[in-house]
């Protein structure tokens, strides 16, 4: 049970997590499932949502936590780190008038807005695969880590089910652990 409870999941996509293997769902349920089907990465970075981070292989997984790492402090009594940004603070942002539609029933990819506004472009997305009709991740806003929560009018129409609370909610745990603020970009019908 214990991956459940912990901050983040890396997997890779040949690693499996259950906790009762195929061979005992075939002797209790009379039911053939594969070691993927039962609890492989994609189940998890899909289905369950325990997975947090879905990787190709060993080495992406190791890189993928070292980029995670730049977003947290050491601990929860300090600060996140910071990061002098290569963006100027006062930046207009002119595109995202283009990005976001007037027509409030028009869908739009909310990342584009999100790279748009955040430093350099970039944004570190936890559970990418999981409730996509919310985004959340890490960025930085002139050189200090932000959480971000953001409805994606792409998926769903950007409503928020329970999946996408359940992300939400255990992201601005971790966020409120870390002191790191939150950002939220709102577009809900």
């Amino acid at each position: 049970y214990s991956p459940g409870l912990t901050d983040f999941v890396l997997m890779t996509e040949k690693s499996y997590m259950f906790i009762t293997g195929p061979e005992v769902i075939k002797a209790v349920m009379q039911e053939e499932v594969s070691f993927e089907d039962l609890g492989g990465g994609l189940v998890h970075a899909q289905e369950s949502g325990v997975c947090h981070f879905l990787l190709h292989d060993d080495q992406e997984c190791l890189d993928k936590v070292r980029e995670l790492l730049t977003f947290l402090p050491s601990n929860n009594e300090n600060d996140p780190p910071y990061q002098t940004p290569s963006d100027d603070p006062d930046r207009r942002c002119p595109e995202l008038s283009e990005i976001v539609p007037l027509d409030p029933h028009q869908p739009y990819d909310v990342r584009k807005a999100i790279a748009s506004i955040f430093d350099d472009g970039r944004f570190f997305e936890v559970r990418e695969l999981w409730a996509q009709n919310l985004v959340v991740g890490f960025a930085r806003l002139n050189g200090h880590v932000v959480g971000l929560i953001a409805n994606q009018p792409v998926v769903l129409a950007a409503t928020i089910d329970i999946k996408a609370a359940i992300k939400a909610a255990h992201f601005i745990r971790i966020c409120d652990a870390y002191n790191i603020p939150l950002i939220t970009l709102q577009d809900v019908p």
